[in-house]
């Protein structure tokens, strides 16, 4: 019996991802062109989004058709946290979000983002419907606070910190439930012998 032939790196779901990591720096230059200017915050925000869309898409499209990889599945993440990560700096740099916040959900999501690279000699660990939850939660609540909560009405802003907030809560509980996750993978293929070389 042959085995299963798996899907080649080269298609279109790998392809969104890279689109994803070019995006962060121009994202990055827009922002930063003129952050004081609304018109520029909603360009800005508007790549940020364009970005965040590739995500949605690249994991649809690879469900779908069957495109899932191991390139995808250990460098999807990694875009992710390049694009929400370099959105979270930026509202600190720019003194739009509290640095507290910024580092607990940074340490984490590198964090996790290092430990799957870690145990890939043992497993891929994929991406749970925890994280994809606090994926869509924190980029809602960055996708608000790049417009400037100071150019949106009050009633916006809180709902922007409650969703930040939310954000907060979800990373650290779906950290800690990776790290439960991680140890399991390690632990089942050390028992039945296996380890990627």
């Amino acid at each position: 019996m042959t085995a299963e032939a798996r899907p080649s790196n080269l298609n279109v779901p790998n392809a969104l991802t890279v689109l994803r990591i070019i995006l962060v720096p121009v994202f990055l230059v827009v922002l930063f062109t003129h952050p004081e200017n609304p018109g520029w915050r909603v360009a800005a925000t508007a790549v940020f989004v364009v970005a965040i869309l590739t995500d949605l898409a690249d994991g649809h499209i690879a469900r779908k058709y069957n495109l899932v990889t191991d390139f995808g599945k250990l460098w999807d993440p990694v875009a992710d946290k390049a694009l929400t990560g370099a959105a979270f700096v930026s509202l600190g740099i720019l003194g739009e979000l509290n640095w507290v916040i910024i580092v607990l959900i940074l340490v984490r999501e590198w964090g996790i983002t290092w430990l799957r690279a870690a145990i890939a000699k043992y497993g891929i660990m994929a991406a749970n419907r925890g994280g994809k939850l606090k994926t869509v939660t924190q980029s809602v609540a960055l996708a608000i606070y790049l417009l400037g909560l100071e150019n949106l009405p009050v009633w916006l802003q809180v709902i922007a910190q409650v969703i930040m907030w939310a954000a907060l809560v979800l990373t650290l509980l779906t950290g800690a439930d990776y790290i439960r996750s991680a140890l399991k993978i390690r632990r089942d293929a050390i028992a039945a012998g296996t380890r990627r070389k």
